[in-house]
C-alpha cells in the first residue's frame, strides 16, 4: 500500500508540474496564478503546495542542483571532485527526456525576471552549502556573519581551510554553471538530446581535468 500512495504522490506532482508548464509557457510566469493552475490541474490550491512550496518552486524544481549532497554522500576514500566528477558523467549518460519540455522550461525562465532572481538565489544558496561540505568535518570552522549560513574567510579568526573551500566553491559552481549553459544551447539550437548529453560527457571530464590539474593546462595547450 505504501508503494501505491508514493506512486500515486508522484504521479500528482507530475501532472501539478506539466499543467503549471503548459500555461507558463503559453501566458509567461507572471500572468498566471497559482489558483489557475490549481484548478487546471484539478488539486485544491492547498495540495498545490504539499508538493511545490511556492510558485516558483513549479518551474524551478526541474533544475536545482544538490552539489553539496553528492559531496557529502561521497562514499569513505573518494574525493570530492571525483564525486562531482562521476554524477554529472551519470547525469550526461542518462536519457535526457523531452526537448521541447526542456527548452520551454528554459524560456519560461529566461523570460520571467522573478525565475531569474530565484534561479541567481538558488544559484548562491547551492555555492554556500558546498563551501560547508568541503570544510573539514562539513561544518563552518568559525561563527558566521549576519545572515551567512558558512563561514566568511575574512572574517577574525578565518583559517586557509574556509577560503580554501570558498576558492574551490566558487570554481565548481562556475564550471558546473558552464556546462549547464552549454548544454542547454546546444539544445535550443535543435542538436538532438542524445548527441548533446554525449559532448557534454566530453565537456564534464575537460571542466574536471583542469579543476584538477589547475590552469597551466591552459598553458601547456597554448591559446589563441
Amino acid at each position: 500500500m505504501a508503494g501505491l500512495r508514493e506512486d500515486k504522490k508522484r504521479r500528482t506532482r507530475q501532472a501539478i508540474g506539466d499543467v503549471a508548464m503548459r500555461l507558463f509557457a503559453a501566458r509567461g510566469f507572471e500572468a498566471v496564478t497559482v489558483n489557475e493552475i490549481a484548478e487546471a490541474a484539478g488539486v485544491a490550491k492547498v495540495t498545490l503546495f504539499k508538493y511545490f512550496p511556492s510558485k516558483e518552486s513549479l518551474v524551478l524544481h526541474a533544475v536545482e542542483e544538490d552539489l553539496a549532497g553528492v559531496v557529502i554522500a561521497r562514499p569513505p576514500g573518494r574525493s570530492p571532485l571525483r564525486a562531482l566528477r562521476e554524477y554529472l558523467l551519470a547525469f550526461a549518460a542518462a536519457p535526457i527526456g523531452d526537448a521541447d519540455e526542456l527548452i520551454a522550461r528554459m524560456k519560461v525562465i529566461v523570460d520571467s525576471p522573478a525565475l531569474t532572481a530565484a534561479v541567481n538565489r538558488l544559484q548562491y544558496g547551492s555555492r554556500r552549502a558546498l563551501v560547508r561540505a568541503l570544510l573539514p568535518g562539513g561544518r563552518p570552522l568559525m561563527p558566521c556573519e549576519p545572515g551567512e549560513s558558512s563561514p566568511t574567510p575574512g572574517a577574525p579568526g578565518a583559517g586557509p581551510a574556509a577560503l580554501a573551500a570558498e576558492l574551490a566553491a566558487a570554481q565548481i559552481s562556475a564550471a558546473v554553471l558552464t556546462l549547464q549553459e552549454t548544454f542547454f544551447q546546444r539544445v535550443a539550437a535543435g542538436m538532438p538530446p542524445a548527441e548533446a548529453g554525449r559532448l557534454l560527457r566530453g565537456d564534464v571530464d575537460l571542466a574536471f581535468d583542469l579543476l584538477e590539474n589547475g590552469l597551466a593546462w591552459l598553458g601547456e595547450k597554448g591559446t589563441t
